[in-house]
């Protein structure tokens, strides 16, 4: 086997514990078909559509046939989706009082169709009130592709956390001069022996994001140290154990970690990774509260994220805790109007 500095380095194996895929050069898969039914079923269950003709609710997914896959090659993420799915929909007539029941039927979903081009069939039980029909073929159908996209979002970042593996630089050549700091976004080299851990040094950096809350800074607080919280903001099952050396599980085992320091309103501090990263291997986050009049801010701070994780990191913390988080509020304030 070839040593690192010699021969093609597409085929070179680093000094890692893991020895697998370096470079993020060959072909790995990874099986979504069951996450995929599973998150189908999440997003697209309980749509309300609403119109002057009446009220209309999608029932179960009486039907999900197919299959999804995510596969790495060459650093990059190539999605495999096919989907025969039909629902049923019941509704009621806002003059008569009327119900009526259908269907709602979307015969091939596949990253061969933008999803505004994907079919979509609705149709309904025999009698009258197709004033509901039309409600769920235009207001309905919206709502089902915005539903499809919540799932196709969450399949490429989700359920992605942690498939592209970090690379290694080249000999000789230093990680500072390779790139230059900006933006918001630091330069790094750290080892896991930092954390304590058995491994070796990996090229890393430093994430910092902050993000506005309609929320005072203690409830925004509990939303990271509530089990019950996580869960509904996740959507996910999760292990939240809120007190130093407590242990944290979200995303279906995606991401785990450890509580290290808590300030109650005001600070948290966790050793935070994805289950794809280097064995071992954990960044550093520092989560910090501040109250802002009727609102707060939450300053992120992330140490020691590989190079090859940052832009999935980062979507990450923005999109499944920021913008769920942002969601969960605004479900709480409307459900006390």
């Amino acid at each position: 086997m070839a040593k690192w500095g010699q021969g093609d380095p597409r085929w070179i194996v680093e000094e890692r514990a893991d020895a697998t895929n370096v470079n993020n050069w060959h072909w790995t898969e990874r099986d979504a078909t069951s996450w995929s039914k599973r998150k189908l079923k999440e997003v697209l269950e309980g749509l309300v559509v609403e119109g002057e003709a009446g009220r209309c609710e999608i029932g179960d997914l009486k039907h999900v046939e197919g299959e999804a896959s995510c596969n790495s090659r060459k650093g990059k993420l190539i999605f495999f989706y096919e989907w025969n799915l039909r629902l049923s929909w019941k509704g009621t007539v806002k003059e008569s009082g009327e119900k009526h029941k259908g269907s709602v039927e979307i015969p091939n979903l596949s990253e061969e169709n933008e999803v505004d081009d994907t079919e979509i069939n609705v149709s309904k039980k025999k009698g009258e009130g197709d004033v509901l029909k039309d409600l769920m073929r235009t207001e309905g159908t919206t709502k089902v592709r915005e539903a499809l996209r919540d799932y196709l979002k969450a399949l490429k970042t989700e359920f992605t956390l942690g498939m592209i593996l970090p690379t290694k630089a080249p000999v000789g050549q230093e990680l500072a001069t390779e790139r230059k700091p900006s933006g918001s976004t630091v330069q790094d080299s750290v080892t896991p022996q930092s954390l304590d851990m058995v491994g070796v040094k990996i090229p890393t950096v430093r994430i910092h994001m902050r993000e506005v809350f309609n929320s005072p800074a203690a409830e925004l607080y509990s939303i990271f140290t509530k089990k019950e919280l996580v869960q509904k903001f996740s959507k996910c099952p999760a292990v939240i154990e809120a007190e130093k050396g407590g242990k944290l599980t979200m995303f279906e085992g995606c991401v785990s970690g450890e509580y290290t320091e808590l300030v109650p309103s005001q600070r948290i501090v966790l050793k935070w990774r994805c289950r794809s990263w280097p064995d071992e291997h954990y960044a550093t986050v520092a989560l910090n509260f501040q109250d802002l009049a009727a609102q707060s801010e939450l300053e992120l701070e992330c140490k020691g994220v590989p190079v090859s994780h940052e832009e999935s990191t980062r979507q990450c913390w923005k999109k499944q805790y920021f913008e769920e988080i942002h969601i969960l509020l605004q479900q709480s304030k409307d459900s006390m109007e």
